[in-house]
């Protein structure tokens, strides 16, 4: 292909000459055109738009918005762009769901949360990552004393083939063989290097992140309580991932190149003394050129993190598009409605097309000028640095070395010096040269790592403040509907002041809840208030209808949910016995043998020392009637469970949990709705021999009869709290409202 294109010029460069244009005019008038033309193409958007600023064009309609803090503008969609506004409805609704906050940025925040990173994963002056980062330093001032190195010895080297000294060619031509082994040594150790750092930053940082998102049931909060963040495990696997790598990556990119620079600066400077020339106009001259073209660069570089935001806004909404129609499969098919859902998909991805293609022209003009400027511009001016010693200081100045003085007697031995020093400050030249343009380059990466700054650091943020009861979540619930003033408000979010209070003497094992409210995280006020006390022995059937706190008010009970006034008193566990046990109607199956489903969530160490046999084992699988599964399968087998067991069996095995941790209290949310009638008496019946108090949420009237009190919620808000009798068992109850609720303890 060069060869087709360099005969074309030939014969075009030929054929102007017939016609009386010589080739210098033909490329002059060549550069000419092409600078004009870029410089038409950079100032036409601003001629159009100060000369028609109220005209718009189909491809790029105006658009309104403001600046953010890093001052880039927001868009607002067109008026006449439908598309446009069903992706700004998603990207305002993800948007409403992410932590409030100054946006990612060159700033102080991002220092500041750099620096607390920083001292999580170097968290002494003598540790792991402190000695990985010394010996990463070490190989890479190694590396510039390398590459100074070799820029000589390729000097020499053609200084004495200019010579035409075969046998000092031969001895350097070794030696430069010899340097290549702990050179590739040095440049494999770096990489090496850079990933340990990156992997031991992320080892500090995922263990702090896991204690922190294991606290006080912070993993449940943070999702269910707290509405910052929406994706933790993305931030506790990608985030923190990314993270690493960019910062020990950044290090790399950073300190290499200034050490190449220092060194790099000190040897051109050695070389241009011993040529006797001027050591200060070159680098004046290197200065004042890469200054003027950064300059230009900055000023003319398009809004590539806007453009960047915008192509993620429409790759968000594309995927969005693709979620929706998997989740909602069924709905489309029976409604046959995939012609509509086609045209919003091919919509949506030719606006992510647009954009696309939007940022490649813009990358096409930019990368132009910036190869310009780096690869020609700075290159002539490393040509003129280089010839500066040689052009400005005759050939019989030139300085010989003692060990060749009597051989240097002639221009050509004058001409090979010269000769060494061009090719050793050329090759210094394009080291230092791509040491600056990784520095220029390193900006973007600066930039990105302030991202990835941001929500690292904010995840932790939020998981502190969770772990102390501040939450924060998006609500419709206002002050305005808070007419009886139960909640409490401080900068737009509710205010826990209510109290847990544990029991410190083993005697006392009683639960009390006085004048608590039953507030969901939306803030909704299911019930205003209760107060009643459950005894030890006391077994509570709780009743009512859906959505009238019956589940809730479990949640307050286990410490879930915050309490929003009046103080729950609760017994402590004594004796490695739980105070309270809680059972949902679909038991969560663990990863692991058969064994860890029935002892969940203690380790078989914990069992050891609980002194629990297999025998004893195999008797709580008798009394929940899966022994069969035993028959099948031994303790020691692994599978996965959740698909394995039905069911029946999966309420069974939540059962053989309560036998096997025999807590104070036992929290049934319908746990036996699968479990056959005759099995769930047996259950009951069991349960009550083994001292466990039952709080049973339940519709089936034959479990009355194993409860001694009933408490009945009306869905209203209103409750009762009474003792029941022996008349009223295996009857469906009528739901009573009470304004003011009664108790009878």
């Amino acid at each position: 292909m060069p060869t087709i294109i360099s005969k074309f010029a030939k014969r075009s460069f030929d054929t102007l000459e017939g016609l009386g244009y010589s080739r210098e005019f033909v490329s002059k008038g060549l550069i000419t055109g092409a600078v004009a033309l870029y410089c038409l193409r950079l100032t036409y958007p601003v001629v159009r738009e100060k000369l028609s600023p109220g005209r718009s064009t189909p491809r790029d309609p105006p658009t309104t918005g403001h600046r953010n803090e890093n001052n880039n503008l927001t868009k607002q969609p067109p008026p006449d762009d439908p598309e446009a506004k069903k992706e700004q409805i998603i990207i305002a609704k993800r948007n409403r769901r992410r932590q409030t906050g100054r946006q990612p940025g060159l700033n102080l925040d991002f220092l500041l949360q750099l620096r607390q990173l920083i001292r999580i994963m170097v968290p002494r002056l003598l540790c792991e990552e402190s000695a990985l980062l010394a010996v990463h330093t070490l190989c890479l001032v190694s590396r510039t004393f390398l590459s100074i190195y070799v820029a000589s010895m390729e000097g020499a080297i053609v200084k004495f083939i200019v010579r035409k000294d075969v046998r000092n060619f031969v001895l350097m031509l070794l030696k430069w063989f010899g340097i290549a082994i702990p050179a590739t040594f040095i440049n494999s150790m770096i990489r090496y290097l850079e990933n340990k750092l990156a992997l031991a930053f992320r080892t500090r940082l995922v263990h702090h992140a896991y204690g922190m998102y294991f606290k006080n049931e912070t993993y449940y909060k943070v999702s269910n309580l707290d509405g910052r963040i929406e994706n933790a495990d993305h931030r506790l696997t990608d985030d923190i991932s990314t993270f690493s790598s960019s910062v020990a990556h950044l290090y790399s990119s950073l300190t290499k190149p200034c050490f190449d620079l220092l060194l790099i600066g000190i040897a051109m400077a050695r070389s241009s003394r011993r040529m006797k020339a001027n050591i200060v106009m070159g680098p004046a001259l290197a200065t004042v050129v890469i200054g003027t073209t950064a300059h230009i660069l900055r000023i003319v570089s398009p809004k590539f993190g806007q453009l960047v935001a915008e192509e993620a806004n429409r790759t968000g909404y594309l995927r969005h598009v693709h979620s929706k129609i998997i989740t909602n499969a069924e709905e489309i098919a029976f409604y046959g409605g995939h012609k509509v859902e086609h045209s919003q998909l091919q919509e949506a991805y030719s606006r992510l097309v647009g954009q696309m293609n939007t940022i490649f022209t813009q990358k096409l003009w930019f990368i132009m000028l910036e190869q310009f400027f780096m690869k020609y511009v700075w290159s002539g001016t490393g040509m003129v640095m280089v010839s500066l010693p040689i052009l400005t200081v005759g050939a019989a100045s030139v300085p010989v070395s003692p060990e060749h003085s009597n051989l240097i007697k002639s221009d050509e031995q004058g001409v090979s010096e010269r000769t060494q020093y061009f090719t050793t400050a050329r090759n210094l030249l394009l080291s230092g040269a791509d040491a600056i343009e990784r520095l220029m380059s390193s900006y973007k990466e600066i930039v990105a790592l302030a991202g990835y700054t941001s929500r690292v650091a904010g995840m932790f943020e939020v998981f502190d403040e969770v772990n102390r009861g501040i939450y924060r979540k998006t609500t419709l619930y206002t002050e305005e509907r808070n007419l009886d003033g139960i909640l409490e408000f401080r900068d737009g979010q509710p205010v826990a002041k209510g109290r847990i209070v544990f029991s410190t003497d083993p005697k006392d094992t009683s639960i009390s809840l006085e004048n608590v409210p039953v507030v969901t995280p939306n803030c909704d006020i299911v019930v205003p208030s209760i107060s009643l006390t459950i005894e030890a022995g006391m077994h509570l059937l709780i009743t009512g209808p859906n959505g009238c706190g019956k589940s809730s008010l479990f949640r307050i009970l286990s410490g879930l949910w915050p309490i929003y006034g009046g103080t729950l008193r609760m017994p402590k566990s004594f004796d490695g016995r739980p105070s309270m046990f809680y059972i949902p109607q679909r038991p969560y199956m663990s990863c692991g043998t058969l064994l860890d489903q029935v002892i969940y969530p203690d380790t078989r160490r914990d069992m050891e020392a609980k002194r629990i046999s297999e025998a004893q084992l195999r008797e709580i699988m008798r009394m929940v009637s899966l022994e069969h599964i035993l028959d099948r399968d031994s303790f020691d087998e692994i599978r996965d469970w959740k698909d394995t067991l039905s069911g029946g069996e999966k309420q069974r095995m939540a059962i053989a949990r309560l036998f096997y941790h025999k807590p104070k209290y036992a929290l049934l949310d319908e746990c036996t709705s699968a479990v056959s009638i005759d099995v769930e008496s047996c259950i009951y019946e069991t349960a009550k021999s083994m001292d466990i108090t039952l709080l049973t949420i339940t519709h089936r009237p034959t479990l009355w009869k194993f409860h001694t009190h009933i408490l009945q919620f009306d869905g209203q808000g209103g409750w009762v709290f009474e003792r029941l009798e022996e008349g009223a068992q295996q009857k469906v109850p009528t739901v009573k409202s009470s304004p003011s609720p009664v108790t009878d303890h």
